[in-house]
């Protein structure tokens, strides 16, 4: 098998160290992708396999971590995934007494690319056991990742040195709290893989408090604003929901289309249920062609074209966690469909065997009590005014604006 030539990564790293360029120094620790084993079969082997590297340079010892991380490339070009992950730990905690050995946050970078191959290492870790019988644990991997990543946010966060925003990384003055908006977003992408949410508020709170969110790169204050957008999303806090990913796909790079639409999948339904409609054009553009139905169905009142929108692609919903929400969004269908009622009749007094017919016509036949409990839902919740004769079994609504816009569209 083919292995990383360790005299040219000392060679490589003291070079970048030599020149204080900050990027090098941190692109020294990109892992090679996983080898496919029958790639890494036919490969021929280096003597140099599994030599102890050494290198002390600016009052540092960098040879554990260097060694770790040829052990770690090895690994992956020769394709054992878990191997690799191995290293990639001990990698990871011996850069750690490096970076607190550290004066200033010089070495932030490389500590943000070792966060992120960690990452990246558990993921394919993960991958290469969950095909194993004896893997009880299909995240085994990750949850151990998240350990280390922790680590490095105490690392950068209690860092006693005052954080300046938009100050230069330098190697005497400078806080490592510079640091710690992108590990945390890199521990928030794993616990909402994991699904452990409920961690994600032991970040926000001392964050939030410090305002370090708002102090970072902008790249980095988008992918924290996606991420709290979704988090509020899932705990029902919808209003803030919209303000973080209206944020984030405000101030989300002009060509970043991949992101941007990845931002538009939480924010389009969180907008649907506040009342406020995409346009036909923006969902083609970044191709969520699922919402299509959904839209035109809340837009006209057509319930059997929203009801048969969110079936269709309720796998895709579900899993990113937005069915609920647009489930919700089917009492704005009902109002849009009943205004539609008003408007064709021309009358305030609506007889509910009428509602019930149009019901009927869409697929949806439900007796009048049905009719009657949702039409009192949407006069409570103010998206109708009037109020329902039930002796008469008759929805009378006001001469003056019977579907006001504002209760729909919330502030």
């Amino acid at each position: 098998m083919t292995v990383v030539n360790r005299d040219g990564k000392v060679s490589e790293l003291q070079n970048a160290l030599n020149a204080f360029d900050l990027d090098q120094i941190a692109s020294v620790f990109v892992l090679p992708k996983v080898a496919s084993t029958s790639t890494a079969s036919g490969r021929s082997t280096s003597s140099s396999s599994g030599k102890s590297v050494s290198l002390q340079d600016h009052g540092l010892d960098w040879s554990s971590t260097l060694t770790q991380y040829c052990n770690a490339s090895d690994a992956a070009l020769a394709g054992d995934a878990s191997k690799m992950f191995e290293s990639q730990c001990a990698l990871h905690s011996s850069f750690h007494s490096v970076f607190s050995s550290s004066q200033g946050n010089w070495l932030v970078p490389t500590l943000h690319m070792i966060c992120k191959m960690t990452h990246k290492a558990a993921i394919a870790a993960d991958r290469y056991t969950s095909t194993s019988a004896s893997s009880k644990d299909s995240n085994a991997h990750l949850q151990k990742a998240v350990t280390l990543l922790q680590e490095s946010y105490s690392k950068t966060s209690n860092d006693r040195r005052e954080f300046k925003a938009d100050a230069p990384l330098d190697d005497q003055e400078g806080s490592k709290k510079a640091g710690v908006l992108k590990i945390v977003n890199e521990l928030f992408a794993i616990y909402f893989r994991l699904n452990t949410l409920r961690l994600c508020k032991n970040l926000l709170r001392p964050v939030e408090s410090r305002k370090l969110h708002q102090m970072g790169k902008m790249a980095d204050m988008v992918t924290y604003r996606y991420y709290v957008g979704r988090l509020n999303l899932f705990e029902d806090q919808y209003q803030a929901a919209e303000q973080s990913l209206e944020y984030a796909l405000k101030h989300c790079h002009k060509n970043a289309f991949e992101n941007k639409r990845r931002i538009l999948r939480y924010l389009v339904p969180v907008k649907l249920f506040r009342g406020r409609l995409p346009s036909l054009q923006l969902l083609e553009k970044y191709g969520l062609l699922e919402f299509l139905p959904i839209v035109e169905g809340v837009r006209t009142g057509d319930l059997r074209l929203f009801q048969g929108g969110l079936v269709k692609s309720q796998d895709i919903f579900i899993h990113r966690g937005t069915y609920l929400l647009l489930e919700k969004c089917k009492t704005v269908c009902y109002r849009n469909l009943f205004k539609r009622i008003h408007v064709i009749t021309e009358r305030h007094q609506i007889p509910l065997n009428t509602v019930a017919k149009s019901l009927k016509w869409l697929g949806m036949p439900i007796d009048l009590d049905e009719v009657e409990c949702i039409l009192a839902n949407l006069i409570f919740r103010g998206y109708i005014r009037g109020y329902l004769s039930h002796a008469k079994r008759v929805l009378v609504l006001s001469k003056r604006d019977p579907f006001p816009v504002s209760a729909v569209i919330m502030k």
